[in-house]
């Protein structure tokens, strides 16, 4: 990552498009949803991808396919792993791929905070309220 950018303190599109020379992104990966759906969008160049694939904000608005177009004829998905895979041998071959590349240090998986299972309660309240990073684990 060579640059950060934070939701509520930095002007997001305007900023994508100053580090990108007034081009914008390529592809925009949108975890959160509704709060940031139309500044990821707004994010891209055009003929841009945008996925989103997350909702922690809550789900997006209904939308007209004609933001798309105006926005500079964008493409848009909704991917779920499951449709990835399907067939066992997919998900086989899906999870050699992963364990390979984090094998390797390519890819590496963090750890953010541990929970006994009893606070489990306190572990949905602080994802809910955006305090957790990387990933959660709950100890039995």
């Amino acid at each position: 990552c060579r640059h950060a950018l934070v939701l509520g303190r930095d002007d997001i599109p305007a900023r994508v498009r100053e580090l990108t020379g007034g081009r914008g992104a390529h592809v925009v990966y949108d975890s959160v949803g509704k709060d940031t759906f139309f500044a990821s969008l707004d994010s891209l160049r055009p003929l841009g991808m945008m996925a989103t694939f997350g909702n922690a904000s809550g789900p997006v608005p209904p939308f007209a396919p004609l933001e798309l177009a105006r926005r500079g004829s964008l493409f848009l998905t909704r991917p779920t792993l499951f449709h990835y895979v399907v067939r066992r041998a997919d998900l086989e071959r899906a999870a050699r791929e992963l364990f390979g590349v984090i094998g390797r240090g390519a890819v590496r998986i963090e750890i953010g905070q541990t929970y006994a299972l009893q606070d489990v309660t306190q572990a949905h309240r602080d994802l809910e309220a955006r305090r957790t990073i990387g990933s959660t684990v709950l100890i039995p």
